[in-house]
């Protein structure tokens, strides 16, 4: 990036840490009287305020793998939200109306309920076929990300999300292999009540229905929730139909000093219907219809899922505290897909252990943690030929009519992963930490091949085991009790998962031996606090350099399917900014993030493409939001824009940019107890035609994935209890 582009995308962030001394000193003035005995109205007026204040920043977050800290005291990009609160009346469908706003993270909804949506922190997760890549995902705390890296983002019920927790940089020495960045999903807190309950009903565009249940109480000694919810939805584009029922579950209790979390989540998906993707020509012309193929080979997805954790934290020399997790579960997945039938038995475990304290090193305060994390999964891999759509018998399919033909594979793919870690913060000066960590990864990819072993089809068992070295230094400098500059330099360490290693382009089983694991490292730069009181922000600079950059292509005749090379090194600049006030009665966020993405060596075949711009993340993304609040009435309107993109490698195509608007309107508790709550939104309301997704490096200029056009929906709630 030349000098003076860089320039313009720090001067920002230079110009706001040049100012937060400035406006410090006036926050300091307000610190000292919160110390005095308040003799005047005045003064008891400026503590109110800056109380006030500090309520507008989230008051903890859990996300930094310690005791709950406040985001200005954490060298890292930390964005805590409370989308719900933010932005009410959404449908809790899909995660692209959750994860919105957020600065740093791209969302992609492909409109294919079969591949779910694209989520990518900082450029990582862009390359994602189905499911999150890169990213690691959690549900209060319990991780939903496999041993392998892969998360897949259908079981996750949005229904009862109260707030969300992004790590927005890379975070192995936190969390191990896949942390481009972290999403904690945090419940709400469950009802006063011994027992509260709400019915909801939805119904709306392209034949969506939606029933809620929740319920939720509290008691002496902790509290506990529950929802389940069916989903019925033809969806904008042809041939993606989609039916499911999913849920979520939590009992918080303490006994003996010791806090107890036990949770359940679920999911039973009989139909989800995949459109695939079109070419520009389709996509212009016809963006609601399915690609020909998909619909002739019926490719879709049937899946059943659950997952259960229990965790217990204990408080440790005060502040400290030891923290212990187990949790496992299965999932049965039948994917057929254009060019096989894929069918998976899953079961997964893990769990994990740490020791936070609080120390006394050269006689200045100290925080100690040290951990390891576990992680096992076992897939019981068969593909069968795809029979559909054929107007002859052929040798893999010789019998017409039926839809799955010969076996071409049977075999049980293995990882376990083990990371140890440990981390420490020391602070001194009054103002500042400094922080340092280091974690250890072992990945083992191991594969035994049950298909009967000919000259053609040679035994492909074998294993691979990857590993690395993730450090992480950080230094966080308190300007004042409501501003924090800081630095960090911090790595992350990304395996392949067992699908990217398996899928070999030139036909063979096992585990594709060329392949490496993917190396980063981040340098980071940022300010953030409450600016005249009521100003909430946050400003962040970075530079990523990536080295064996995971890239995804398909190939002439793959009949769609997606494989994987490792481009030589890539380099990612950016910068992020994020807004929120409220000014009663409105309450307003905004936030742009701009990404800078590049390869730097990178060659196929005789092709070189350093120089081009990584493909499926947009340069600028612009995302606001406002709501108005009377009484126990709100309105709420959202815009977002993103530039245009490229598809492929080469550059040779994009995706052109666009703008979109969504508005709702509503209210709660408007009827006494129990109460009904009606909220009526509009989804793009300007009926624009543009791509929402892309599927990089896709063959046969199928690359576009279109949005929906206008939706209507109406929701009423019944509910008794708070």
């Amino acid at each position: 990036m030349p000098f003076a582009s860089r320039k313009r995308v720090c001067m920002p962030l230079f110009v706001v840490a040049l100012l937060c001394p400035a406006v410090a000193r006036a926050q300091d003035t307000t610190a000292r009287a919160r110390d005095t005995t308040f003799a005047d109205s005045a003064a008891r007026q400026r503590q109110d305020s800056m109380a006030r204040s500090i309520q507008r920043l989230a008051p903890v977050v859990t996300v930094s793998r310690d005791v709950g800290r406040s985001v200005l005291d954490l060298p890292y990009a930390i964005t805590s939200v409370r989308p719900d609160s933010l932005r009410p009346g959404q449908q809790h469908l899909s995660a692209d109306q959750t994860f919105f706003g957020l600065p740093g993270v791209v969302v992609a909804n492909r409109n294919n309920p079969s591949q779910d949506i694209r989520v990518a922190v900082r450029g990582f997760g862009s390359r994602s076929s189905f499911g999150i890549r890169s990213v690691r995902v959690l549900r209060d705390g319990m991780p939903l990300t496999n041993a392998d890296g892969q998360t897949p983002l259908d079981y996750l019920d949005l229904e009862t999300v109260g707030r969300i927790e992004v790590i927005r940089g890379t975070a192995s020495s936190l969390y191990g292999n896949a942390s481009g960045g972290v999403l904690d999903i945090r419940s709400a807190d469950a009802p006063s009540d011994p027992f509260a309950a709400q019915l909801r009903s939805e119904g709306g565009s392209y034949q969506t229905s939606r029933f809620t249940g929740v319920v939720g109480g509290s008691f002496t000694n902790g509290s506990y929730s529950a929802n389940v919810g069916h989903t019925s939805t033809n969806n904008y584009r042809a041939y993606s139909d989609q039916k499911l029922t999913n849920g979520y579950g939590r009992v918080l209790f303490s006994t003996g000093g010791t806090d107890f979390e036990l949770q359940a989540m679920g999911i039973d998906e009989p139909l989800a219907l995949n459109p695939g993707a079109l070419t520009k020509a389709q996509a212009d012309s016809a963006p609601q219809m399915a690609d020909p193929s998909q619909v002739r080979k019926k490719a879709r997805k049937e899946v059943s899922m659950l997952q259960t954790g229990l965790s217990a934290r204990h408080a440790l020399l005060g502040s400290g505290e030891l923290f212990a997790q187990v949790y496992g579960g299965g999932r049965s997945l039948y994917n057929p897909l254009t060019f096989a039938i894929v069918g998976v038995d899953r079961a997964q475990w893990g769990g994990g252990a740490r020791a936070t304290a609080p120390l006394k090193l050269f006689g200045l305060p100290n925080r100690a943690s040290v951990g390891f994390d576990v992680q096992g999964l076992s897939d019981h891999r068969r593909n069968w030929a795809n029979c559909n759509g054929l107007a002859a018998a052929t040798g893999a399919c010789p019998v017409l009519g039926i839809e799955q033909g010969a076996r071409s594979l049977d075999q049980q793919e293995k990882v376990s992963s083990i990371g140890p870690y440990v981390r420490d913060e020391l602070e001194f000066g009054g103002r500042y930490t400094l922080s340092a960590g280091l974690r250890a990864d072992f990945v083992k990819f191991e594969v035994d091949d049950f298909f009967p072993v000919t000259d053609a089809n040679p035994d492909d068992s074998g294993q691979r085991t990857l590993h690395a070295w993730s450090p992480m230094v950080g230094l966080v400098a308190k300007v004042s009790p409501l501003h924090s500059v800081y630095a960090n330099v911090s790595t992350a360490f990304e395996t392949p998962t067992t699908t990217e290693l398996g899928n070999q382009a030139n036909g063979s089983a096992g585990f594709n031996p060329d392949l490496q694991p993917q190396l980063s490292t981040t340098y980071e730069l940022g300010v953030k606090g409450i600016a005249l009181q009521r100003v909430q922000y946050d400003f962040a600079a970075f530079d990523t350099e990536v080295h064996d950059e995971l890239i995804p292509f398909e190939v002439p005749g793959g009949e769609g399917r997606t494989y994987y090379r490792n481009a030589g090194r890539t380099r990612r600049e950016g910068f992020e900014a994020e807004l929120l006030t409220d000014i009663s009665p409105f309450t307003i966020a905004v936030s742009y993030t701009y990404s800078h993405f590049r390869f730097r060596d990178y060659t196929v075949d005789s092709a070189s493409f350093a120089g081009n711009t990584i493909p499926g993340i947009p340069e600028h993304q612009v995302q606001g939001s406002a709501t108005y609040h009377l009484h126990n009435l709100f309105a709420t309107i959202e815009g977002q824009a993103k530039s245009s993109q490229f598809v492929d490698d080469p550059n040779t195509a994009k995706a052109d940019g666009f703008f979109v608007m969504n508005l709702r309107a509503g209210g709660t508790a408007l009827f006494g107890r129990p109460w009904l709550a009606p909220t009526i939104g509009l989804q793009n309301v300007f009926d624009k035609r543009y791509v929402s997704s892309v599927a990089i490096n896709a063959a046969a200029g199928k690359y576009y994935e279109p949005s929906a056009g206008r939706a209507l929906y109406v929701e009423l709630t019944a509910a008794y209890g708070h």
